[in-house]
């Protein structure tokens, strides 16, 4: 309700994010959200730059547009001529915005390199370093990892200080916002004019590449001081809670087989649910190929009745399995158990 009343007076003003003069309230309201963020993250006072985007695809390709900069502050002006060729690391389970923002931004799908992961979806260091050696023995500038911190699929986390120390020892950018705005500014004279008598810090516009933007601060804003920290981090922990009740409930119940081994570290609890039918079958070609088409045919009944509906996906040689994704702390152990007992009796019959 708090987020709903936020979203509404944020229609009702009706207002734009380029420059403090047009929105001083909302503009220092992201600033002091964004320090907090940055002081949870462990930066000391929270230090550092930032502004909020459209979502993770525009976030990701920021950062690639900050590394390229960092590294090659003249492709502003001289565009991808002036540089020689360019390779982005990231884990093959990451974030497909990666591969979208290379395309954008002239570097190409190709120079984005998919690093191996564990069984847990997490990047492996020694292939992440084994792969900058490959490059840099071809003439290639390796100049961007981008670590994940949650993946879609399993909600994995990267070892991020691993990552952080093969980063540190090759000079590549590893995936941080800073350098913001002298990458992307470009001194629009009629908004972000140098004498106004404040501080110009506050004229957001000229960090971000769609100069006007949308007040996405607002909602959160209000939220967390309804909230408070203690109250989101009670939050995330009963969604947690929740993932791992579901998970402890099926890891060992007839007709669910968990994609990987071990308790999830996220919110994402991935399993196949195998009809009565197939369960006696040899672990071959055929099961699979079968057991691929009960999810679709689950889900697809899940709408029909409109009971619930739970997505799927398949991943590398894995055929399609549901990917719970927790995300609502008023779900309770009943509707965990409900989710459980409707899944098996929408594909009982499958075969």
């Amino acid at each position: 309700m708090v987020g709903l009343a936020a979203d509404w007076l944020t229609s009702t003003a009706n207002t734009n994010m380029f420059t403090y003069e047009i929105a001083p309230v909302f503009v220092l309201l992201e600033y002091v959200t964004l320090k907090k963020m940055r002081e949870i993250v462990g930066w000391p006072g929270g230090a550092g730059d930032g502004i909020f985007s459209p979502g993770g695809a525009i976030s990701n390709m920021y950062a690639m547009l900050i590394a390229r900069y960092k590294m090659f502050p003249e492709v502003k002006e001289k565009g991808m001529a002036a540089v020689p060729r360019l390779i982005a690391f990231t884990s093959e389970h990451s974030h497909f915005s990666l591969k979208k923002g290379a395309a954008a931004l002239g570097i190409g799908t190709d120079s984005v390199i998919l690093i191996k992961c564990d069984e847990r979806g997490k990047m492996i260091p020694s292939d992440l370093e084994r792969r900058i050696l490959e490059v840099k023995q071809k003439g290639f500038v390796p100049f961007l990892v981008s670590a994940t911190a949650g993946t879609t699929v399993y909600g994995a986390f990267d070892p991020l200080l691993s990552v952080a120390d093969i980063c540190k020892k090759y000079k590549i950018w590893m995936h941080v916002d800073g350098l913001m705005q002298s990458c992307n500014q470009m001194h629009a004279s009629y908004l972000f004019q140098q004498d106004k008598h404040y501080d110009l810090s506050y004229d957001t516009g000229d960090k971000a590449l769609q100069c006007g933007r949308h007040v996405d601060v607002f909602k959160l804003w209000l939220m967390w001081r309804a909230k408070g920290t203690t109250g989101f981090e009670a939050h995330i922990d009963k969604c947690l809670e929740l993932a791992e009740y579901l998970y402890n409930i099926i890891k060992n119940r007839e007709g669910y087989e968990m994609v990987f081994d071990g308790k999830p570290q996220h919110t994402n609890v991935c399993f196949w649910y195998v009809p009565p039918s197939l369960r006696a079958l040899e672990d071959n070609e055929e099961r699979m190929s079968r057991l691929s088409k009960v999810a679709p045919v689950i889900k697809a009944r899940m709408m029909e009745f409109g009971t619930t509906m739970v997505s799927y996906q398949p991943l590398g040689d894995k055929v399609n399995f549901f990917r719970m994704v927790v995300s609502n702390p008023a779900a309770t152990h009943q509707d965990i158990d409900f989710l459980i007992e409707e899944i098996e009796r929408l594909g009982q019959d499958l075969s």
